[in-house]
């Protein structure tokens, strides 16, 4: 029988660096820009993480780890990492105003190698017989539940039993929804995305906008990696094991047709769907098994077409999504 109590804590935990990277997809798309490099961002925001706590145990020479640092040390580096990123991802298109898709994709790539190059260096240092690097010291406090989740049952299982990061998520994404629209802040930025000529002529700074968008949006992409190898994946990093995880989150934002908080719910069915096939007893029938693995594509291709043909303007992406603002053409 389908086991829903066991099934339904590993979508959420597979759905939340989805819904990290989704979140900050939209905040940048709601700029104007379309960053397709979020996968290599994610991978930059682990690997960065990771080093912050590699150097932190090192230090730690044997002795018990404080967890203030423990916890504090690999998300700043986390944060760091990936605002770079988005740094360079401003620079390149708002700047000097390169193309957003191109640049976007050579991001994923130098992303993910530069994630392997130190990944891989690490596990040099450490000389392990197996190509990965276990922070599993660090990774305890990321992964710490609340502590009467035990004691709650199947309810306690089902929805307690997360570290801090899953419950952040669910909050970041909360927020940013009511900035977007709720504040003058959100209605600039949304202002931004749909025409900067218009916003420019208000007195609106649109390079300041899509700056900020875009870095506060890659660093939370950033902690969606970092989840990863902390609490998912138990503070192991082996290169190439984050998957296809940041090119579902920017199918995730399609999904949930550009709103944050819709986005808690569609993580947590997307990371249902991505471990649907470990549920369904197939056999043997390796041909089915990826069929399965294809349901969370599928469906997004699916909400395309019904919102392409509802035509609605609230659910269509911005108006100036992936186009340079040229000012002086305004």
């Amino acid at each position: 029988m389908f086991d829903i109590v066991s099934f339904f804590p590993r979508a959420v935990m597979q759905g939340i660096p989805l819904l990290y990277g989704s979140t900050g997809e939209i905040l940048t798309e709601k700029s104007g820009n379309l960053n397709l490099g979020i996968p290599g961002i994610m991978y930059v925001g682990a690997i960065s993480g990771v080093i912050g706590a590699f150097l932190y145990e090192q230090s730690a020479a044997g002795r018990p780890l404080s967890a203030f640092p423990a916890i504090a040390i690999p998300m700043l580096c986390s944060l760091l990492g990936s605002l770079l990123m988005g740094l360079l991802y401003c620079f390149l298109t708002v700047t000097l105003r390169a193309n957003q898709n191109v640049t976007g994709l050579a991001m994923t790539t130098f992303g993910v190698g530069f994630g392997n190059f130190f990944g891989g260096s690490l596990i040099k240092l450490t000389g392990s017989e197996v190509p990965s690097v276990a922070l599993s010291a660090t990774s305890s406090f990321f992964r710490t539940s609340l502590p009467f989740a035990e004691s709650a049952g199947w309810f306690g299982q089902m929805f307690l039993s997360y570290g801090f990061l899953a419950y952040l998520a669910i909050l970041i994404a909360l927020f940013s929804s009511h900035v977007l629209n709720r504040t003058r802040i959100g209605l600039y930025l949304r202002s931004v995305g749909e025409s900067p000529a218009t916003a420019d002529a208000a007195g609106i700074n649109v390079v300041k906008y899509k700056y900020f968008a875009t870095c506060i949006g890659s660093m939370i992409a950033g902690l969606g990696g970092l989840y990863y190898v902390m609490d998912y994946a138990c503070g192991v990093w082996s290169n190439d094991a984050f998957g296809d995880r940041g090119w579902l989150a920017i199918a995730l934002v399609i999904f949930t047709i550009w709103r944050p908080s819709v986005s808690i719910l569609a993580s947590i069915l997307f990371g249902g769907l991505y471990i649907l096939y470990l549920y369904i007893p197939t056999g043997m029938d390796l041909a089915v098994k990826e069929l399965y693995k294809m349901l969370p594509y599928v469906i997004t291709l699916i909400v395309l077409i019904i919102v392409s043909l509802r035509k609605k303007r609230e659910n269509q992406p911005p108006a100036s999504l992936g186009l340079s603002y040229f000012r002086e053409e305004r």
